[in-house]
């Protein structure tokens, strides 16, 4: 058996591979296409302090090589998570990390507090890519001081491990980085998806455009050098890398321009069990290589 487990910022997974936020729900739907213990942890749905509707439909649209969706995170609120999602992933005795989002600094300090010592949550992933309503919609991941202040507020009021979940939407993401990992973050998770528009080419609303997030294999070329650019700093904290991994290949280009961990998105709607099999695959690949465990081969790209 090859080792593949990982260390991200104190969180020990048994694998490198987890679901991208937002892909996910909160694993039930998955259960029926596979055993989610197998998972190196289970990321939520974005979730706020109190229950969200999301936008109107439509909420998404498929595009050449990828998909953009305008979800608006519709999610049943913290509590909600805390009473009923969250026993249901305990079972799997895997990881478990949240992912939280707001649009007041508050916001993001109550669901730590909320979430801090609820049991089998390792994780807290911080999405900063929301717009701050009291900065007139500045978005926190484009503004170093403003991601510095809501990621510090919120390492202030948990013990458990912290991800800055970063935006693309930027000239250079490496400066948001420096000052999240400053403010507390113990890893860093990108690419969130890039912000685009698209004619809706089908049913009543055909003709009409949707404007929201780009995922899917047409992102990866940038996804892949934006993590390149965040290993280059050498800022000391873990990566996990996203953005159109659909295959093994896909993950290994993440691994080798530097991402510790991955996680996968859109190709989860095409096939439910891709996770698994990248996990399956992975193991298979470092065994004909040669090596013994996951970290090893990490080193040995990067000596």
């Amino acid at each position: 058996m090859i080792d593949l487990s990982v260390n991200i910022a104190g969180v020990v997974l048994k694998n490198p591979v987890m679901p991208a936020s937002g892909t996910f729900g909160y694993g039930e739907e998955f259960a029926d296409f596979m055993d989610l213990s197998r998972l190196g942890a289970a990321v939520t749905k974005g979730t706020t302090v109190l229950p969200r509707q999301g936008n109107a439909q439509p909420r998404f649209v498929e595009t050449r090589a990828g998909m953009i969706n305008f979800i608006g995170l519709q999610n049943p609120g913290s509590e909600a998570v805390i009473n009923e999602k969250i026993p249901f992933l305990r079972r799997f005795g895997i990881p478990i990390i949240v992912n939280i989002s707001g649009t007041t600094v508050q916001e993001y300090v109550q669901m730590a507090r909320a979430f801090d010592k609820v049991p089998g949550i390792s994780a807290l992933e911080v999405n900063i890519s929301c717009p701050n309503i009291k900065a007139g919609g500045v978005t926190f991941g484009q503004d170093p001081e403003l991601a510095s202040e809501v990621v510090g507020l919120v390492r202030a009021e948990t013990t458990l491990a912290l991800i800055a979940k970063l935006t693309p939407n930027v000239t250079n993401v490496v400066p948001i980085a420096q000052a999240v990992i400053k403010a507390g973050a113990g890893a860093l998770s990108l690419v969130n998806t890039f912000k685009a528009r698209a004619r809706i080419g089908s049913g009543p609303n055909k003709g009409s455009w949707i404007e929201g997030g780009l995922s899917g294999p047409c992102i990866m070329p940038i996804a892949l050098r934006i993590v390149s650019d965040l290993a280059k700093a050498k800022l000391g904290v873990p990566i996990i890398g996203m953005g159109g991994i659909s295959c093994l290949q896909d993950a290994l280009d993440f691994f080798e321009s530097g991402a510790d961990a991955i996680q996968i998105g859109t190709a989860n709607f095409v096939d439910p069990t891709i996770m698994i099999q990248i996990i399956e695959e992975l193991e298979r690949y470092l065994q004909r290589k040669g090596f013994v465990s996951f970290t090893e081969w990490l080193k040995k790209i990067r000596a």
